[in-house]
């Protein structure tokens, strides 16, 4: 086995369906952190969300998506500069991807969460096996407050990606958890990334969830407690069906008994 790309996916033990779409998905998201990483892309913006939990803070549960912010406000910062920089990563490794810009629908920056108006969004796809996805976002005008720091990835080969700091990652999530809205599912991810903060004694940055929250608007600036938070949490807490967060998780994790608690 001389390939790089099957020497990556090789270190996944794959006994399922599930194991092997999510192998092939981490696989795919470090080739395009690799190819960003020599466009200079981590130069100008930093890695957040699941995904990087996943990648660079040891989360057990796999994740589909690249979530990146600009360090500062760039209107006229465009993505696309850098996907030829993520195609030659992955036709170096012998396949050949397509990236491709989404349609966003019209809705409000509090129903979409992190899908804000200026969050430009892409779709990376093996060119012959397109059900294979990853969706790109980038927000192009970040709330203020965050820190980032390197880490260092060492496949397809060792290179450094800027990622949000963990009490900004923790931020960043309980925003998700408290303000996404799937209608009628719920995102079980999103509770379990909460579970894995508190387990591992991560502190929150509340400040940049406030700059979070109040550039979504919901209430004027400067009025979020500690106190209204709490009770927002303890009230989604309430209100959330632990049967459709378990269903939503199920795939994305190897254990299934650890669910079980819940």
């Amino acid at each position: 086995m001389n390939n790089v790309f099957d020497k990556m996916l090789a270190r996944y033990e794959i006994r399922t369906n599930d194991d092997y779409h999510n192998a092939l998905h981490e696989v795919m998201q470090q080739i395009a952190l690799a190819g960003l990483y020599r466009g200079g892309f981590f130069n100008k913006a930093a890695f957040y969300g699941g995904t990087c939990l996943r990648i660079f803070y040891g989360m057990e549960r796999f994740s589909e998506d690249l979530d990146f912010s600009l360090l500062h406000k760039d209107e006229r910062f465009r993505l696309e500069d850098y996907f030829d920089a993520i195609t030659a990563e992955f036709k170096s490794l012998g396949r050949e991807v397509v990236i491709s810009k989404k349609e966003k629908k019209r809705v409000t920056n509090v129903e979409s969460a992190f899908l804000k108006d200026n969050t430009a969004i892409y779709n990376l796809q093996f060119r012959t096996e397109q059900q294979t996805k990853i969706k790109i976002e980038l927000d192009i005008h970040p709330p203020a407050g965050f820190t980032t720091e390197h880490k260092l990835l060492m496949w397809p080969y060792s290179f450094m990606v800027r990622c949000y700091t963990l009490p900004n990652l923790y931020a960043g999530k309980m925003h998700a958890l408290l303000f996404r809205n799937w209608k009628n599912r719920v995102k079980g991810r999103d509770w379990y990334d909460f579970e894995w903060f508190v387990r591992n004694n991560v502190a929150l940055d509340f400040s940049h969830f406030c700059e979070r929250f109040y550039q979504f608007g919901s209430i004027p600036h400067g009025e979020l407690t500690k106190e209204t938070f709490t009770q927002m949490l303890m009230d989604k807490i309430e209100t959330t069906s632990m049967a459709m967060v378990k269903s939503d998780i199920g795939p994305f994790v190897r254990n299934k008994t650890e669910l079980d608690i819940w």
